[in-house]
């Protein structure tokens, strides 16, 4: 969505709110309302002005002083905080009070004063941070708390210091408040968690007077004009100093934005923005906000949203800022403001609401979506998940790992989100922080999920949070999301496809893929089926009552706590929905094409909500009005039960009278009896009575509780009573002994009798039993039928089993009836062993019979095992029946019993161990147990055994284990067969509609064209298209395009349009749905596939089927109308661009008809065109038509007639016709009617002919000749010669016309080097014009140029003579010169001006000298002709001519030839030279033992030395002393070496380190111990110093040479000077 992400919160000027004065009346407090809707702002007078959201004024109220004797002035307001709940405003001010206003909701409720706080000092600062608790700040040092209920305040902590300063964390959990002599100090109502510390925290420089409490950090400043940023414990972390700059002053107002990311801080005539950086944790201070004549700010209130920030001033101005990061539209529906990293405030533009989008824990908000319908808010932030609900206005923030956004929002519950994500869903309740909980789960369909939230109240339920989901296609879990408890699970036999919790999550329907619907009750855990051939299903709203429909029948469950019970209507349609709204339920029924409703019993319905509600009274009474039905029996039925729960009796006893249940209803009218006579006597409802618990313990058929009552309040008779007329003597009796009551002997008399009397032998003999009369217990058992109960006696008493009496009649009575077990346990006894065995084996009771014939009759065993495995088989106990067989060696029944008792590995077992060849048929058996429960391994392995391969290729065909089944075929079948039996076995699976099976049938033995052809066949395109990528690649598109084309004949046009676009043919799926008049559809392929225009062309083609108005209002709502409009022009279809013009858009009319007129105009209809052109208003064009046509009469015949401006154009037209045509008269004509004399000069340029240009401009545009003239001189150097001579001739003209200057001008610019001549006589003919007829100085300016170009072409003595006429002698004199006329250049100077003699000489003797024309110079200089000698070597002249000069010349040159003579080591020529010239006397210092011979004149002003000590002798060598000797000789004879001493600026030689003219002495440099001047470099030691060129040199040579002895200096300086300078090289 955004290019960029902007992280700097910027300030725009929205407006101002209050017009400042012209002098101080300061704004001394602000606060925004915390739901947005209201801005106060207090002005300098004490009136409170109150704002809406938008900046208008809309209320006002005045304060009023603590005590009205003082006057209205006498106070002022420092502070003010709105409520929490925005209807209270709370004022601090000076005269010591807090008053709290009550301003309500509405603008203009009543403001009345509803707390009132009075405090020892002035109030300084106030917030409100909590509902019932106003912070504040006092004059003498205290923080204080008000608390709005009590009235009452206390103070929080105290300090000695004035506050001036309080703020709160974000949360407003915690406060600052900062104090004059600088100190901040902390206090946490709450510290969340964060474990920071409470008390001072630091110290700032100054009064902090703008203190913010930001997310990440305190800012604080003041008049020291620093803003210091401290760390959550107070340390320092950052500081901006403005103490420098002089345009700041102090820093009066801090605000911190509602996230805490922001901070401006206000100060005089700016505001100053800063903003935390999450990338950098750190703060960055944007652009400040700076507006001339503000003043100071004296007041800042940020809106909570973040969205507006509003600053007073000093002058009573109020100005409202924008404060945003960015805004995007989402949807063209949304406005996004991003007011901080983790604030966005969400616009509704249709509806005007919005939500404040916040991430609680600071973090940065990503891109914020809007989804489910346009309802709901989904963001991202690093760690959290934000969601929102737009129509509740409840917004969550949960814990939230990043997961790539490969999450899934299902937004169909209205009270909570459901998140899926890689297998798992996450429940998220809007308005709830935490995540309600999360189970693993791959099914994500809204169908089968269902989860309730609170939906409807429960009487005793405060929280009901439930869910049910799938676990896997089969089963259903049902989880208590409160608890976070499993509830249930359903396993189920089919897969289920629908499931619905009931709102109070105590009932779950749902229903499977067999169109079953069921009921599960999730307290009792049972599952009903209600319902089959289920086609809808839905929970009535707001009740228990469900609805549904099984093929031609609407179904209503009016009580569903009996699901039996079911209303049925017939229908003819299908339910399309249900509606329940304004105390009536209605099924909406689709029949074809009409609509009917069906309304349910609302009666019925209320009935359940009734119950739900626990409103029994309202439930009975309903019930009363019904006529009694099996619904309304259910209804009765289920009212008893939950009313006897409730103990409303009355209620069950009404219920049960209905129900015709006349026992309860009398027994629960003698209990209500009780209960009301208590009720009189005690007060309550009597139920709590013993009395009335017992009894409905007993109508509940729990009589140990009903005794436990009695018994508590010692109620032994009534417990008796109540056993006696229960006849449940026994607890009668255990009671009386219990209790020791005295009638117990009397009780079991009378209980004997009631045995005797009701013919209860059994109860009879257990009586005497217990009396020790065993003969009468035995004798009244075998009366009652009980002879197993007479043998137990017997049994257990020697006695009687020694009387063989009653032996003989137990045994007969067992025999009689069937007792066999028990009659062989007697006879086994008396040691009868042959009839006990008779009677185990008539009883079936082989164990003991194998025990007793193992003792007993052994041969008998074996046939009595294999007996007893009969028996087990026969009672299908075919399991133990395997180990009777085996004991009694019958292999086959072992086997089979094992095999119908499923121990199939038992049953492979016993088979290993036979040799049988009739085995195969148990091991085909066995294979087909394991080929079910999918062990195909050991089936395979088992049907090879029994010789049924071909079972085992089945039984991987089916398994759809096909690889198996090849492998298995291919090695006992040969490959026609396969092959032949998978295709047959395929076709029969295409049969049985088994195509994924077929298919793979097919593809196993290569034929994957007949799959192909079974889907086509079977109109399974989508597989019939995957199987042809798969195989037949390269027809794909071909498919494509004909299933396209096959189903657009069918008119199954979505599916057509499929295909086309997998061909990459949208414009046939366009066309389809074009040729069918499906419009729509083709717009929606249009724009989804075909780029950019193509949508618009389908809309122009669908507008212009329509026509008409209809096409208008097609094309406004694509908002193509205009666009439709011009594409309608440029297709030429004019007749309908009309057609739209005319009835939305007049204005376009003009420029169809220009497009008309351009059509005509390209068909060759001019005259059509015209007329278009014209109705366009655009004459001009048709005016241009013609000249195009070079219709000259039609321009001009329009021109004239409509466009009169473009005669001249017409004219112009024809003039450039003309001039091509080289009708230059005629052109020329045309030009200067149409006034275009430019168009003219510009056509005879073009033509070449200047000419008649420059005579046209100097005759009309005459201010533009000279540009025109510059041109012509550059055309004519461009053209060369021929361009020349067209300038002479210019020149000449000008010469002619008078026009002297330009006529110079002209001859000077001409130039050809390769015609001379012509050039000399233009410059020169330049030269004479401009002597006869132009000024002085304009004529020297043209000797200037010409003179210099004379000589360049060696024309030496015209220039001379030129310079002559203008008196410039050194000129001409010069002139001569470079033309070598010597004689002419001594003679001009000789005559006209002497003093340049000389200088004609010393130019002579440079000549001569540079020619080499040495014999002239002598006669000229002869000093320089001998140095020209020596140079030359020419040593003979030299000498010859030196020896006609002075003594001192001649030696001069004999020492220098010396000295030559002595390098070519020529000694002997030497002496000769000496001999020849003589030697020149020279005194030597040491040789004469004084300095008195020395001269010293060259080293005055210097600090060399006069008076220097004599060495005794000579240190240097002879031979080196005569080399120095020698090159001393050289050079002083060396006319190049001037022999002065260099000066510097002191005047003074260069090398002297006293200044003569001043005396001061300067440090030698240390290279070269010249004085160092400037450019300095010091040493460590005092009083050494270098050059700084010469040090950087020398370091530069060690460096570059790496000399060692460079080196040894270098450390030798460092010794010396105590180290070196610290900027130099380093050299390691």
């Amino acid at each position: 969505m955004f290019n960029a992400v902007k992280t700097a919160m910027q300030l725009k000027h929205l407006k101002t709110l209050l017009t400042p004065q012209d002098g101080a009346a300061k704004v001394t407090c602000m606060a925004w309302s915390p739901n947005n809707g209201k801005f106060a702002v207090c002005t300098v007078d004490r009136v409170v002005l109150l704002y809406d959201e938008q900046g208008e004024r809309r209320d006002k109220f005045s304060t009023k002083p603590a005590d009205s004797k003082y006057g209205k002035k006498s106070y002022g307001v420092k502070t003010m905080a709105f409520s929490p709940d925005s209807t209270k405003i709370a004022i601090g001010q000076t005269d010591n009070v807090i008053y709290v206003y009550k301003i309500g909701e509405e603008w203009g409720d009543k403001k009345v004063i509803c707390n009132k706080f009075v405090q020892t000092s002035a109030v300084i600062c106030l917030l409100w941070p909590a509902e019932n608790a106003i912070v504040f700040g006092l004059a003498e040092g205290k923080v204080r708390l008000a608390n709005i209920k009590s009235n009452k305040s206390s103070t929080i902590y105290g300090t000695e210091s004035y506050v001036v300063s309080l703020t709160s964390n974000v949360s407003g959990k915690g406060i600052l408040s900062g104090h004059a002599d600088g100190t901040v100090v902390r206090y946490f109502f709450d510290d969340e968690g964060s474990g920071e510390s409470q008390g001072k925290l630091f110290t700032h420089s100054c009064p902090p007077y703008s203190l913010a409490w930001a997310a990440n950090s305190i800012i604080v400043a003041g008049c020291d004009k620093k803003i210091v940023v401290h760390g959550k414990e107070g340390h320092v972390t950052q500081t901006f100093d403005y103490s420098r700059d002089v345009s700041e002053k102090e820093f009066t107002v801090a605000a911190t934005s509602p996230s805490g990311q922001s901070v401006v801080i206000g100060s005089y005539d700016r505001l100053r923005v800063f903003n935390w950086s999450p990338r950098r944790s750190a703060w960055e201070e944007a652009k400040p906000k700076e507006i001339a004549n503000l003043y100071t700010i004296t007041a800042l209130s940020w809106k909570k949203d973040g969205s507006r920030l509003c600053a007073g001033t000093l002058c009573g101005g109020v100005e409202q800022f924008d404060c945003c990061l960015r805004r995007s539209i989402y949807k063209n529906k949304f406005e996004m403001t991003y007011v901080g990293l983790s604030q966005v405030i969400v616009k509704n533009l249709s509806t005007g609401t919005r939500v404040v989008l916040k991430s609680h824990y600071g973090y940065q908000i990503d891109e914020v979506k809007i989804m489910g319908k346009d309802r709901y808010l989904v963001a991202h932030t690093s760690d959290t998940l934000l969601l929102g609900d737009l129509g509740t206005n409840k917004l969550s923030e949960v814990a939230w790992q990043g997961s790539g956004g490969n999450e899934k929002f299902f937004f169909e519950n209205e009270n909570v989100c459901m998140v899926f994500n890689a297998g798992e869903l996450t429940m998220i309740e809007y308005g709830n922080n935490e995540i309600l909980g999360s189970v693993r789960t791959e099914f994500m369909n809204p169908h089968l999920i269902s989860v309730r939230l609170n939906e409807r109240k429960q009487r005793g339920v405060e929280d009901n949070k439930k869910l049910a989901y799938l676990i896997d296609i089969k089963t259903i879990a049902i989880v208590n999301l409160t608890g976070g408890f499993n509830l249930g699970t359903i396993s189920h036999d089919t897969k289920i496809d629908w499931l619905e919790l009931n709102e109070t999550g105590h009932k779950l329907l749902f229903r499977d893929k067999k169109l079953r619907l069921h009921l599960y009750d999730i307290v009792s855990s049972t599952k009903t089926t209600v319902l089959n051939y289920c086609c809808y299903v839905q929970w009535v709203p707001g009740s228990d009552v469900v609805v549904a429909q099984n093929r031609g029948n609407l179904c209503v469950w009016y009580n569903i706590d009996s699901p039996e019970r079911v209303t049925m209507f017939p229908l003819k349609g299908d339910i399309a929905d249900l509606e329940r709204s304004n105390g009536k339920t209605e099924v909406i029924v689709t029949e074809g094409v009409n609509t009917i409703s069906y309304t349910l019993d609302e009666g019925l319905i209320e009935f359940g909500t009734a119950i739900d509600d626990g409103d029994y009274h309202r439930a009975t009474a309903f019930l009363e009005t019904l006529e009694m039905s099996s619904e309304t029996e259910a209804m009765w039925k289920t009212l008893s039960k939950l009313s006897l729960e409730a103990k409303q009796l009355h209620i069950a006893e009404r219920c049960f009278a209905a129900l015709g249940d006349v026992a309860k209803a009398r027994f629960l009218n003698e209990t209500n009896k009780i209960a009301d006579q208590i009720a009189k006597q005690y007060g309550g409802d009597g139920t709590d009575y013993y009395q009335v618990k017992a009894r409905l313990a007993m109508l509940e058929k729990n009589y140990k509780l009903a005794e436990m009552f009695y018994l508590e309040q010692n109620a032994i008779d009534e417990v008796m009573e109540m056993y006696q007329e229960l006849h449940m003597w026994d607890d009668c009796i255990a009671v009386a002994e219990a209790k020791g009551h005295p009638e117990l002997d009397n009780l079991r008399r009378s209980y004997y009798q009631w045995l005797m009397e009701t013919k209860q032998d059994e109860k009879a003999g257990e009586v005497k039993e217990n009396e020790g009369d065993y003969t009468g217990a035995i004798n009244l058992y075998l009366k009652a039928g009980l002879p197993a109960k007479a043998a137990r006696l017997a049994m257990n008493r020697d006695e009687l089993m020694a009387n063989s009496d009653i032996v003989n009649r137990i045994a007969a009575a067992l025999i009689k009836g069937d007792f066999y077990e028990r009659a062989g346990d007697l006879f086994e006894r008396i040691r009868n062993h042959q009839r006990a065995l008779e009677c185990y084996r008539k009883g079936f009771a082989f164990s003991k019979a194998v025990e007793l014939a193992r003792a007993a009759f052994p041969a008998d065993v074996v046939k009595l095992e294999e007996t007893w495995g009969d028996y087990l088989v026969q009672q299908k106990q075919m399991d133990a029946a395997i180990n009777h067989y085996i004991e009694a060696g019958c292999s086959s029944k072992a086997i089979e019993s094992a095999i119908g008792a499923r121990q199939w590995k038992k049953a492979v077992h016993i088979l290993g161990l036979q040799d049988d060849k009739s085995s195969g048929k148990y091991y085909y058996k066995i294979a087909q147990h394991y080929a079910s429960i999918q062990e195909y391994e050991v089936a395979e392995h088992l049907y090879v055994k029994s010789d049924h391969i071909k079972g085992a290729i089945d039984m991987y065909t089916q398994a759809g284990q096909w690889e198996q089944a090849h492998k298995l075929a291919t090695k006992c079948m040969n490959p026609e067969d396969v092959s032949a039996l998978y295709i047959n076995r395929a076709q029969d699976l295409e049969k049985e509609g088994k195509y994924k099976e077929a298919e793979r049938l097919f593809t196993t033995v290569d034929e994957p064209d007949l799959a192909i052809t079974m889907y086509k066949k079977n109109k399974m395109y989508d597989d019939m298209i995957r199987l042809v990528a798969k195989y037949h690649k390269d027809l794909l598109t071909d498919t494509h395009l004909h299933l396209a084309k096959e189903l657009e004949g069918e008119t199954r046009f979505q599916e057509a349009e499929y295909h086309y676009l997998e061909a990459k043919e949208w414009k046939a799926a366009v066309n389809m749905y074009r040729v069918n008049d499906m419009w729509d559809e083709a717009y929606r392929v249009a724009k989804a596939h075909g780029g950019a225009n193509a949508h618009k062309q389908v809309a122009y083609l669908w507008a212009k089927s329509l026509g008409g108005e209809a096409a208008v209002k097609l094309l406004n709502k694509f908002g193509l109308l205009e666009t439709a409009i011009d594409y309608a022009a440029d297709n030429c279809s004019f007749d309908f661009a009309y057609e739209l013009a005319r009835q939305s858009m007049k204005h376009k009319i003009p420029d169809i008809h220009l497009k008309h007129a351009m059509f005509f105009e390209d068909e060759g209809k001019f005259a059509e065109a015209e007329a278009e052109f014209i109705k366009a208003e655009k004459p001009k064009e048709a005016v241009l038509m013609y000249v195009h046509n070079q219709d000259w009469n039609g321009a001009q015949r329009v021109a004239e007639a409509h466009d009169p401006d473009s005669v001249a154009d017409v004219l112009v037209g024809q003039a450039k016709f003309a001039f091509d045509l080289k009708e230059y008269q005629k052109a020329e004509a045309f030009l200067l009617r149409a006034q275009r004399p430019e168009l003219a000069i510009k056509y005879y340029k073009e033509a070449g002919m200047w000419i008649d240009a420059m005579r046209i401009c100097k005759e009309y545009v005459p201010n533009k000749l000279e540009i025109l003239q510059v041109e012509y001189e550059k055309e004519a150097v461009k053209k060369g010669p021929s361009g020349v001579a067209g300038m002479v001739e210019q020149a000449r003209e000008w010469e002619q016309s008078g026009e002297y200057a330009r006529a110079v001008e002209c001859y000077l610019k001409v130039k050809d080097k390769d015609n001379i001549p012509l050039v000399e006589k233009c410059w020169m003919k330049a030269a004479e014009l401009a002597i006869k007829f132009l000024t002085q100085e304009k004529t020297m300016d043209v000797i200037q140029v010409v003179g210099p170009r004379l000589i360049e072409i060696q024309k030496y003595s015209a220039a001379a003579e030129l310079y002559l006429n203008l008196d410039l002698i050194k000129e001409a004199i010069d002139a001569f010169i470079e033309g070598e006329e010597w004689n002419k250049a001594k003679r001009v100077a000789k005559e006209l001006e002497p003093r340049y003699e000389d200088y004609v000489d010393q130019r002579y003797k440079e000549y001569l000298k540079n020619q080499g024309k040495v014999d002239s110079l002598v006669g000229v200089d002869v000093m320089a002709a001998l140095d020209m000698y020596a140079e030359r070597g020419q040593w003979e002249k030299c000498i010859e001519t030196a020896s006609k000069q002075n003594y001192k010349v001649l030696h001069k040159y004999v020492a220098l030839y010396a000295t030559h003579l002595i390098k070519e080591g020529q000694t002997e020529k030497v002496l000769n030279l000496y001999v020849q010239h003589g030697a020149p006397a020279n005194s030597q210092g040491i040789d004469e033992g004084n300095l008195d011979a020395l001269d010293h004149s060259d080293f005055q002003d210097t600090d060399i030395p006069f008076e220097v000590p004599l060495p005794a002798k000579q240190h240097v060598t002879d031979d080196k002393r005569e080399e120095i000797r020698d090159w001393v000789l050289t050079v002083s004879m060396d006319q190049r070496v001037e022999q002065v001493l260099q000066k510097d600026e002191r005047d003074t030689y260069e090398a002297s380190l006293m200044a003569v003219n001043t005396g001061i002495r300067s440090l030698p440099c240390l290279i070269t111990g010249y004085p160092v001047l400037r450019n300095k470099i010091d040493f460590k030691r005092p009083g050494k110093a270098a050059n700084k060129d010469d040090w950087n040199k020398f370091l530069m040579a060690v460096k570059t040479t790496h000399s060692p002895e460079c080196q040894d200096v270098l450390k030798f300086i460092s010794y010396w000077c105590g180290g070196l300078p610290s900027a130099g090289f380093s050299f390691q």
